[in-house]
């Protein structure tokens, strides 16, 4: 890992090993675990859902604290 990050570089072997991909999944999942730490419905339908509810309420803190870009000129 070291010498193939040396040799072609951090971003080319991040894009290659899908490094970033799975820092985004496991920042999601903190974001989650935020909300709780275990998923407290034993049903899978019921799982389901309390995750999507989740989800919900992240994305919408996210819209919250998401800058208008507005252009001028």
């Amino acid at each position: 890992t070291l010498r193939a990050t040396r040799h072609y570089g951090r971003a080319f072997w991040k894009r290659w090993t899908g490094y970033h991909v799975r820092s985004r999944i496991e920042a999601k999942m903190r974001c989650l675990e935020a909300f709780g730490e275990r998923i407290a419905a034993r049903d899978p339908d019921r799982q389901t859902a309390e995750i999507q509810i989740r989800i919900a309420l992240i994305n919408r803190f996210n819209a919250l604290g998401t800058a208008e870009i507005v252009r001028v000129a």
